[in-house]
């Protein structure tokens, strides 16, 4: 189960920079003009083996005209709701101001463990003028520095603690299929025409996930059990941030699956919400499986499918060996076809390819075309095997491992995947020193 950490505080006090230093990445905009991050951005953590996902949010600003401004303060309010531990920062060099005061007024009212982080406190003078944010009444007080990393081993010691328990991953071997999609995308339909077609239902098990249901789905010589995130709209209280609220928890239900089915709306072609929904799941190393739903409703020729999946595969390039299914949920057109390709994706997942079968196919496309020289230095790749673990991992041991260029190791995964079946499955490439 995933475990959420969001970072709230008002415009400029250096969210992205701490979002960035947690994650390792420099993911979220850092400008000093205030109000850049419009966007929630995620990012995986990892502190003394424990992991959790970190949400940037934007900077709260309370009472204003703004319409980006308000829709950040109400998207500020859902991760406050959803987040499992929440960091308040503030800005040393100016203190209290109205807006912290505001912010932390709504953060005394959930239960949640929020940490007070002082930013910018970059000189030893400035660690006396912290003390000034125990006023909060919100608890200790932890001065850091997002910019220079000073104090951020402390804060991410007491984070970890007041993380929730990590669940014990389910011994239940059936393989977990999670449907995803924006709103009104046909997700409650298609699940509908799942769930009641021939009796398939079976008793409803608790989720592992809030508000998320695990099926136990048998049917058509297939079993497996269905995460049905259509309970999205539930609260009414963010009804106008559904887009958002259900971004957030997609975030715990991709993280707690096997295969994912990414439901786009044939009539309005894949979206921004879309293709970030597509990155998180092919980042979690999850299978994926696109879904076109409302086809019926599409006037079509001989071509029409070929032109939607090359628009497709344009927009979710450089990762395009995804198995793409056209539908119609409410009228019960290949949905059959959808879950039998979502096995067989699952399957791919769980191959393992012999290392002398893998060796014989791939030595000798290595040996054909071999890696480019990097300084007058000849690399040579001796070795490939695949690691008994799920996602698959495919280890190739080289005597110069860091001078392999990005563009050759996409050439090697795309030779995999054309030489044995991977289709819609993300996989890893380790390159080791032999």
């Amino acid at each position: 189960m995933s475990r959420i950490v969001a970072i709230v505080g008002r415009p400029n006090v250096g969210k992205s920079t701490l979002f960035n230093r947690l994650t390792e990445s420099r993911k979220a905009i850092v400008d000093d003009l205030s109000g850049v991050t419009r966007d929630r951005h995620y990012g995986k953590a990892e502190w003394i083996g424990e992991e959790f996902t970190v949400i940037d949010t934007g900077g709260y600003v309370s009472g204003s005209e703004d319409i980006f401004e308000e829709a950040i303060r109400r998207q500020v309010h859902i991760a406050v709701e959803e987040a499992d531990v929440l960091l308040f920062m503030v800005d040393v060099t100016t203190g209290i101001t109205d807006l912290d005061a505001t912010l932390a007024d709504v953060l005394r009212r959930t239960k949640k463990p929020v940490l007070v982080v002082s930013n910018k406190v970059d000189y030893g003078d400035r660690e006396s003028a912290s003390a000034e944010f125990y006023g909060f009444g919100l608890g200790e007080v932890y001065s850091i520095s997002s910019q220079t990393g000073t104090g951020t081993g402390e804060l991410l010691d007491v984070l970890v603690k007041a993380l929730p328990e990590q669940l014990p991953q389910s011994d239940d071997a059936l393989p977990k299929v999670t449907l995803v999609g924006r709103p009104n995308v046909g997700k409650s339909t298609l699940l509908n025409a799942l769930l009641g077609y021939e009796r398939t239902i079976v008793t409803p098990i608790a989720g592992t996930t809030r508000d998320t249901i695990h099926t136990e789905y048998k049917g058509f010589g297939h079993h497996f059990t269905l995460i049905d995130t259509a309970g999205l709209r539930r609260k009414a209280k963010v009804h106008e941030d559904i887009e958002f609220y259900s971004v957030l928890r997609t975030v715990r239900t991709i993280e707690d699956c096997d295969v994912v089915m990414l439901m786009i709306d044939a009539q309005e072609g894949i979206q921004a919400q879309d293709l970030s929904i597509f990155h998180l799941a092919e980042k979690n190393k999850k299978g994926l499986v696109i879904l076109v739903n409302k086809w019926d409703l599409i006037e079509k020729d001989q071509n029409s499918t070929k032109k939607f999946e090359a628009a497709i595969k344009e927009r979710i390039a450089p990762f395009t060996d995804v198995p793409i299914v056209f539908i119609s949920a409410i009228d019960k057109q290949r949905i059959l076809k959808a879950v039998e390709t979502a096995m067989e994706v699952n399957l791919a997942r769980q191959q393992h390819i012999k290392t002398n079968k893998l060796n014989e196919v791939m030595l000798e496309i290595i040996e054909n075309y071999p890696p480019p020289a990097w300084k007058g230095k000849y690399i040579r790749i001796k070795y490939v095997t695949q690691l008994k673990q799920v996602p698959p991992t495919f280890v190739f041991f080289c005597n110069l491992p860091q001078y392999i260029r990005e563009a050759y190791k996409r050439y090697l995964e795309n030779q995999i995947r054309e030489k044995f079946d991977f289709t819609g499955v993300p996989f890893n490439l380790f390159f080791r020193e032999k």
